[in-house]
């Protein structure tokens, strides 16, 4: 039987499926399959199995027909061939038609093309992941630390002949560990099905926007015993006041930073924090802060741009609200292996599977001297 012809068949197997389920959930009662109804869903579902396994054996067949016909058609060729051979073999095992891609204690691993996509992802949905400093590998990773308060070293003028004196500088390590991270996405059993439903858009939109949501959080604001975010920056400038922020705490907060660091600078905060300092004045009575259309956020103040998160503390007593520095400081490890299961029969019941993502991850301000936190006085 032809591919076209499976797809016509599975999505008229679809309808039917459809139909029982919409029998159930009228107006007047929702109710649970009877015993027939529930008979002939397991045998459509059967069937629709079956049929999607075919389809994804045609479509191997002919990438495999491809690649032998044209040996010699490029890398870059093979490259999408085998590309479209690995989301092939993924879409077929987020069906459950394919027991795993490349099993692992803890589940299938992603194709890297595929775990780039989600890590793209991620990017887009937070701010704060894209401005540190990333390092997609697995396993622990040490960084020394050069604690520029205490050293001695530096230059000076000598004569000939003249002994220089050494000066003695303190080095302190950081290591970046591997906490797992996991992430749940449930699919409709129907949308799965269906050939106009872009399976692979959607699964990799909802691991990362799952994954970006929790380092958004993670990021700023750490977790005790696991990782740490940039209030935990030990630079600490306190404002006067415990409940307002004048023109002069953000002049102080900026300049805080040393000059070197100021190229890539930006402020971090919470949007009723932006709120409160949208009204501050100067002395002529016009708005500190100016709209920006070339910054991310089409917002700057003292000529810096400013991120907005739902993650930062708003103002309120001894609340760190303000973050400002070069956010490369802080250094952020997340595993590029993102691994993955599949729930089955957890959410049977709901006609859905499930989808769970784990990777490692953890996050330490590894140059503290890149920003300084702004703190509500007491």
């Amino acid at each position: 039987m032809k591919k076209k012809q499976l797809i016509e068949k599975r999505n008229g197997l679809i309808d039917k499926m459809d139909a029982l389920i919409a029998a159930c959930e009228t107006e007047e009662e929702v109710r649970a399959f009877t015993d027939e109804e529930q008979t002939e869903f397991n045998t459509l579902e059967a069937e629709i199995k079956a049929i999607s396994g075919q389809i994804s054996a045609i479509e191997t067949r002919e990438l495999l027909e491809q690649t032998f016909e044209d040996p010699a058609a490029g890398d870059a060729a093979n490259e999408e061939e085998r590309r479209a051979l690995d989301e092939s073999n993924f879409l077929s095992y987020i069906r459950g038609e394919t027991r795993a891609l490349d099993i692992a204690q803890n589940g299938g691993i992603i194709p890297a093309h595929i775990a780039n996509q989600i890590i793209e992802v991620v990017k887009e949905l937070s701010p704060i992941y894209a401005l540190a400093t990333v390092y997609n590998v697995g396993g622990d990773l040490i960084f020394p630390i050069y604690d520029e308060g205490t050293s001695s070293i530096g230059a000076a003028f000598v004569d000939d002949m003249q002994e220089l004196t050494e000066g003695t500088g303190k080095f302190t390590t950081v290591r970046l560990e591997n906490f797992i991270v996991g992430c749940l996405a449930k699919i409709s059993k129907s949308l799965m099905n269906r050939t106009d439903f872009d399976l692979m858009s959607f699964v990799v939109r909802k691991v990362g926007q799952a994954i970006a949501e929790f380092l958004e959080f993670h990021l700023i604001q750490g977790a005790t015993g696991k990782n740490e975010g940039i209030l935990s920056a030990p630079q600490v400038l306190v404002a006067p006041s415990a409940t307002a922020l004048t023109a002069d705490d953000l002049i102080d907060l900026q300049m805080s930073v040393v000059m070197h660091y100021q190229t890539n600078a930006c402020w971090v905060m919470h949007k009723n924090t932006l709120k409160a300092l949208r009204k501050l004045k100067d002395s002529t009575g016009e708005y500190l802060l100016n709209k920006d259309i070339t910054t991310p956020f089409g917002w700057s103040i003292l000529g810096k741009p400013v991120y907005i998160t739902e993650s930062m503390p708003q103002i309120a007593a001894e609340e760190r609200v303000i973050v400002y520095g070069d956010m490369s400081g802080l250094y952020v490890k997340l595993a590029q292996d993102i691994e993955l299961q599949l729930l089955l029969e957890k959410y049977s019941t709901q006609h859905a599977v499930g989808v769970v993502g784990y990777v490692e991850f953890d996050s330490r301000v590894v140059e503290p001297q890149k920003m300084t936190v702004l703190e509500m006085a007491p």
